[in-house]
This record gives C-alpha cells, sequence and structure tokens, in this order.
C-alpha cells in the first residue's frame, strides 16, 4: 500500500528509449495552466501515488519518468492519473531528466518544476516556487528557513559540506547547489539543455544550476525544510556523493 505523507513536513538521452503512456485524469481540469511536474521514478511505488495524489490536489499534474522500475511503479503512478515515460535506455537521473524535460518542452509548457519522488521534497511547496518570479527558483536548505528533517549528523555533514565545495569551486552564489527541487521557466530550460551537458548522475543538478548562471538567468533560493524519506530506500551513497565531487572541476 502507499505511503502516507509525511505531515511536514531539449533533448532525449542518448540510447533511451522512453514510451509514454497517458495517465487517468482524476479531480476534474487540467491543472494549473502551462505547468508541469516532472519526477524520475526508480522503484517508488510505494511513494509515486501519494505525490501524485498531492500535486492533483494543489492543481498540478505529474510527468512520471520511470526507469523500468521492476516493482510497479509506472502502474501505480498511471493508476492516479499521472503522465508516465517509461524509459528503456541507459539508466541514471541525468538522462531521465533529460527525456522529460524534452517531453515537456515538446508540450508546449510554459513551466517546468523537478522534483523527487520520495515525498522529501513536500508538494505544498511547489506554488512557493512558482510565486518567486525567477527564471530559476530553487527549494533552498541552506538559506534562512530551510532546513533539513530526520538527518543524522553525517547526512547533514556531507551535503553541506557539497554545497559548499561546488560553490566554492564554480563561484556561484547560491548556497543549495546540489538541490534538485526547481522550477524552471521553460526558455531558460529550453537553452541549458542546448549546452554541453556531461552530467548522469547527482552532478546533474550541479550543472544544470551552474548553465543557468552562466546564461545570466535570475536565480531565486526559495527556503525549504527536506524531510528524509520513511518508505523505500535512499539511492544517495558514498559512491555517488564521490562521483559527483570529481565530476564539479570538469564543469
Amino acid at each position: 500500500m502507499p505511503a502516507r505523507l509525511p505531515p511536514w513536513q531539449a533533448r532525449p538521452s542518448r540510447d533511451a528509449s522512453p514510451r509514454l503512456r497517458r495517465g487517468r485524469p482524476q479531480g476534474g481540469g487540467s491543472g494549473i495552466p502551462g505547468t508541469i511536474v516532472v519526477v524520475p521514478t526508480r522503484n517508488e511505488v510505494g511513494n509515486i501515488g501519494v505525490l501524485v495524489d498531492a500535486l492533483s490536489a494543489l492543481g498540478l499534474r505529474a510527468l512520471v519518468v520511470d526507469d523500468a522500475s521492476p516493482d510497479g511503479t509506472a502502474a501505480m503512478a498511471r493508476l492516479h492519473g499521472a503522465e508516465v515515460l517509461e524509459r528503456r535506455g541507459a539508466p541514471g537521473l541525468g538522462p531521465a531528466y533529460r527525456d522529460g524535460f524534452a517531453w515537456a518542452l515538446s508540450g508546449g509548457y510554459d513551466t517546468i518544476v523537478q522534483m523527487d519522488a520520495d515525498l522529501s521534497h513536500d508538494p505544498a511547496d511547489v506554488p512557493r516556487l512558482l510565486a518567486a518570479g525567477a527564471d530559476l527558483a530553487l527549494g533552498s536548505r541552506y538559506v534562512p528557513g530551510g532546513g533539513t528533517r530526520n538527518w543524522g549528523w553525517r547526512r547533514r555533514a556531507l551535503s553541506r559540506f557539497g554545497s559548499l565545495y561546488a560553490q566554492a569551486w564554480l563561484g556561484v552564489p547560491v548556497a543549495d547547489l546540489t538541490g534538485g527541487f526547481k522550477c524552471w521557466r521553460a526558455d531558460l530550460l529550453g537553452r541549458v539543455l542546448e549546452q554541453p551537458l556531461v552530467s548522469d548522475g547527482y552532478a546533474f543538478q550541479v550543472e544544470t544550476t551552474l548553465a543557468a548562471h552562466r546564461l545570466g538567468a535570475r536565480v531565486a533560493e526559495v527556503p525549504i525544510v527536506f524531510t528524509e524519506r520513511t518508505e523505500g530506500r535512499s539511492k544517495m551513497s558514498l559512491a555517488i556523493t564521490v562521483e559527483a565531487a570529481l565530476r564539479v572541476p570538469r564543469f
């Protein structure tokens, strides 16, 4: 059964073969005009239905980009009314987002939101990102009012070091460079995807924000509280963190 919501609380990638299956819209209406929320998934059957329902309650439509999850994530997302893009090619966060963004841009959406599937990002914060009035609005853990919940000290230290390291090396005035809760204006996102992006893993988050900065975009950080998942297993590991750190100097 899906977990209950915590109380907080453009270009297709190479070698990818995405398939789109439409979900069944729920709750009437077509959502907030011109906005789509792109959610990459891999084995998130316990969370995705809750997330899609929460977005739908806010008038937001979801595009779930599923990396061939064997646990039925795609079917669950479809059942709850999401658009579902099923990928059969090269796995990874970067390729999944590139395919999802390409779909959203080709669909004529004006605003594209990206967020995690595991309920760590609060759907109720999406309207705040939309209201920021920036070319790129970032949900930030490291500005006043932001933070994390249910993280151990090692996870907090590693995350904070990663953001400070990327900020210092790249010279970008963004406090939470490693965050993945973002709201893009379509014209900027299209220009970012035209850049020679090299990251497939979690460094994709840093690289796309850096590209936006270099393109002269207006970037705003909106404070959020990131809550550790309660259902399923985290995809983050020391190896992923090291890979991202080694990638940053190549940007």
